[in-house]
């Protein structure tokens, strides 16, 4: 169903367009918590870790692909704000051949060196085997986080965040029941579990672009719409490569971390892994808010008004605390309970580690939650620089201190958890002066 995000209430269109989007992204995460559950559980410590480190990796390069899909879908986003439906389509077809040529490039050059990207992140040589056949199979597939993350960004774009979350679902469950038979059932221990992640994809990615180019007359592309346009070509280019950029430096910086986190052996690395997947479950909320706003934003900027962006943005700002208050709380005081979920009750000192990092982190919540409202604001308004900017300090500060303070010894890995907050503060703090002169510029829509 499309939504015209130009009329009703803020709160209440934005809030009911995050919602489907925020209950696909739990079966995803749901799924990558499954893998990690039936890794632990099944095949052991080593093998979590195993995938753990594998995991910054592969959520780099998908990640690239991701941040492409999303920048091109805030030029869709414009597109349909201003019902200019011809450029529209024209966007999807530039958007989609480029981003598909360049996915399987990038597919084959990074599954031919995964060994070498392995040891560049300090993995432990006891994980390294079980790492490298996870990301081969991973990246094998890359092609599919493709053609499913552009379907989905195209159909958000409109106002359709229903479908995607159906074809997500799917996705889920294939995963699920797959881990089970491939790892417990046919004993194929890693490769099982990439297998099953492969597959789920792809039945649920082929599906969602059928579903997206069939289903809805608007978006069928038609001979005049499968044209090199310079000006689309260009808008596409900026916005896909920027936001790529963005989403690449997150997650690059991420790798460094995992890099440091390595140096510690397979405990903090299992620990990590383990609280890390809880960490994103417990903001996803406002990261999806994020994302929904962003479209939010987009949408009334095609459609040049300024009053509704501002006041999309004071609800953005109320709804924001109330998550991040009420996931703070319920990740604080359960922390030992979430970790025990992952890992045997005898793996003491992984769930330790774990429950340090959660006491630490959760309490913060709320700056990552006004960091995601910042990235989708300026990415919506047009201004992608800006998100790039709040991204490099965010994670910069991140790296820097994570190295600086865990080789103090009274800190240890303590200081790798105590850096992620103070990035992300120090990046609210840019954003919100950024923000404040941009409002007094009406947001540069009227100038």
């Amino acid at each position: 169903m499309i939504t015209d995000m130009t009329k009703g209430n803020p709160t209440r269109t934005i809030l009911k367009f995050t919602l489907p989007f925020l209950v696909g992204n739990l079966f995803q995460q749901l799924y990558n918590i499954v893998d990690s559950i039936v890794v632990g559980r099944f095949i052991g410590k080593d093998a979590l870790a195993a995938v753990g480190s594998s995991f910054m990796l592969m959520n780099f390069f998908s990640f690239v692909i991701i941040g492409l899909c999303m920048g091109a879908s805030t030029v869709y986003s414009f597109f349909f704000g201003k019902k200019d439906y011809l450029r529209l389509r024209k966007s999807i077809f530039i958007s989609f051949l480029s981003i598909g040529v360049f996915t399987i490039v990038l597919s084959i050059l990074i599954t031919l060196n995964v060994n070498n990207m392995l040891l560049l992140i300090r993995t432990p040589a006891s994980i390294l085997q079980g790492s490298e056949e996870y990301l081969r199979i991973i990246f094998g597939g890359l092609i599919f986080v493709f053609l499913f993350n552009g379907c989905s960004a195209l159909l958000r774009s409109v106002g359709d965040s229903k479908t995607p979350l159906y074809f997500l679902i799917l996705a889920a469950i294939i995963n699920i029941i797959l881990d089970l038979i491939f790892v417990i059932q046919f004993d194929m221990g890693i490769k099982g579990v990439a297998w099953a992640t492969i597959i789920g994809q792809a039945v649920s990615s082929v599906l969602c672009l059928i579903y997206a180019f069939v289903k809805l007359p608007l978006l069928r592309l038609k001979g005049q719409d499968m044209v090199f346009d310079k000006e689309i070509t260009l808008m596409v280019g900026k916005y896909s490569l920027l936001t790529s950029a963005q989403q690449s430096i997150m997650t690059f910086g991420m790798v460094c971390v995992q890099g440091i986190v390595n140096t510690f052996g397979p405990d903090t690395i299992a620990a990590f892994t383990a609280a890390g997947k809880i960490d994103s479950i417990a903001y996803l909320p406002v990261q999806d808010f994020g994302n929904a706003f962003s479209t939010y934003i987009a949408q009334n900027r095609g459609a040049n008004n300024v009053d509704r962006i501002r006041q999309g943005t004071k609800s953005a700002v109320r709804t924001i605390i109330l998550f991040c208050l009420v996931f703070s709380t319920l990740i604080f005081i359960n922390s030992k309970h979430l970790m025990r979920i992952f890992v045997k009750a005898d793996e003491v000192n992984v769930i330790n580690l774990g429950v340090e990092y959660l006491s630490i982190i959760s309490v913060f919540y709320v700056f990552i939650g006004f960091l995601f409202m910042f990235y989708g604001f300026f990415r919506g308004i047009g201004a992608l620089n800006t998100s790039l900017i709040l991204t490099i300090i965010s994670l910069g500060t991140r790296v820097v201190l994570a190295y600086l303070l865990s080789s103090i010894p009274q800190l240890s890995q303590r200081g790798i958890w105590w850096s992620v907050p103070l990035g992300w503060a120090l990046a609210d703090s840019m954003g919100l002066i950024i923000y404040q002169k941009m409002k007094k510029r009406n947001f540069n829509l009227n100038s």
